[in-house]
């Protein structure tokens, strides 16, 4: 959580400008103010497990974030939380279903599914990669590179979801900064991760 939030906080103004081309510019801000709350958040109160630290991570969110954002990655966060509660260490496999328990939060919350141009672009490709992986090293990697296919494979997309939908064939030729972010998130999962 640490080193997303400083990657909210590096790229918000990268997050900002794609979001300003497709939709109302505040996603980098958002992020970066609700990443800042849940260190905040963390800080204050003793986590007992994994899914304890998700869960506050989540409620951090969802109470300081605007827009489509912090309920969607409060649910991401929150259906990981539920998915982890009791653990104090996590396999693999646990891993991988608490992001796939994640994802169906965040696609039922959204009504979003791949090729709507949201943020379901990268975190699907990337928990189908940790799914499919035999050690955790390979599974962070793959996860990292489905990301990031999955967000650049969103430019030439037309947005059928959230408010890049209202643009109609003009929020063609543009990254979705919800698939940016979320590519984000698993580049820096990887790194904390990682050996």
């Amino acid at each position: 959580m640490n080193q997303f939030a400083a990657s909210m906080q590096e790229h918000r103004e990268e997050l900002v400008r794609l979001d300003t081309a497709i939709g109302d510019g505040d996603h980098g801000t958002n992020m970066d103010r609700g990443m800042r709350k849940a260190l905040e958040q963390l800080g204050t109160q003793p986590q007992a497990d994994v899914g304890g630290v998700l869960k506050t991570v989540a409620m951090a969110l969802v109470s300081s974030v605007g827009g489509a954002a912090g309920p969607l990655y409060g649910t991401l966060f929150l259906q990981m939380g539920t998915a982890l509660t009791g653990k104090a260490e996590v396999d693999l496999e646990e891993y991988a279903a608490a992001w796939r328990k994640g994802v169906q939060g965040v696609e039922a919350r959204g009504k979003a599914e791949p090729g709507d141009k949201t943020m379901v672009d990268a975190l699907l490709p990337a928990v189908e990669a940790l799914e499919g992986a035999a050690d955790l090293d390979s599974a962070l990697q793959g996860a990292v590179s489905a990301a990031e296919q999955g967000m650049r494979d969103t430019i030439p997309l037309v947005a059928r979801k959230g408010r890049a939908s209202y643009l109609g064939d003009r929020s063609r030729d543009h990254q979705d900064p919800g698939a940016t972010s979320s590519y984000y998130l698993f580049q820096t999962a990887a790194e904390a991760l990682a050996g």
